[in-house]
């Protein structure tokens, strides 16, 4: 009985399937996006994340911890360049699994898991580019309401009545000079 063993070992002793995720996890970082099989890519999202979490804050001392896991000085290097500036803001979730379907020769179940900043096709569209709002503690409309509103009724008031001049035919004014 497996009680309370969570970890899937891959049909794999411990030295190979910690060289199988050392060497998916370079490719993914290298390449953004991999195919491989569901549970080989279920157990990657769990290798993976945490790396990218250590990549966002970039100091000596995480870099090194992240090259104990990787061994690969160029994955290492794209995963603290380029990665961790663009998942900056993000919380956690940097990878999606999405499934391919079934495998030719064995009809293993494949996947393909990518890092989930770098697919267009799946970005969501950015609509406005407005301020997030802020919360006060008063449980009315957030601040920044109230103030542009303030603003807006201030302008309203001080607003002075533009009066329109009569328009002037051009074709009128040159037969009267002609005269």
């Amino acid at each position: 009985m497996r009680h309370g063993n969570k970890i899937n070992h891959l049909g794999r002793k411990t030295g190979h399937r910690a060289a199988l995720l050392k060497n998916l996890s370079a490719a993914l970082f290298m390449h953004k996006r991999i195919e491989t099989t569901i549970a080989k890519a279920k157990e990657l999202r769990g290798y993976v994340d945490p790396l990218i979490t250590k990549a966002k804050s970039n100091t000596t001392h995480s870099r090194r911890d992240v090259f104990s896991y990787l061994q690969d000085k160029f994955a290492t290097q794209e995963l603290f360049d380029v990665i961790a500036a663009k998942v900056g803001d993000r919380p956690g979730g940097y990878t999606r699994i999405i499934r391919l379907g079934q495998r030719q020769g064995d009809a293993a179940e494949m996947a393909m898991i990518e890092l989930v900043d770098f697919n267009e096709t799946y970005q969501p569209k950015k609509a406005k580019t407005a301020e997030p709002k802020k919360k006060t503690r008063r449980a009315g409309t957030p601040k920044k309401k109230v103030e542009d509103a303030a603003v807006v009724e201030d302008a309203k008031a001080e607003e002075t009545p533009v009066v329109e001049e009569p328009q002037v035919d051009e074709t009128q004014t040159e037969t009267a000079a002609e005269e």
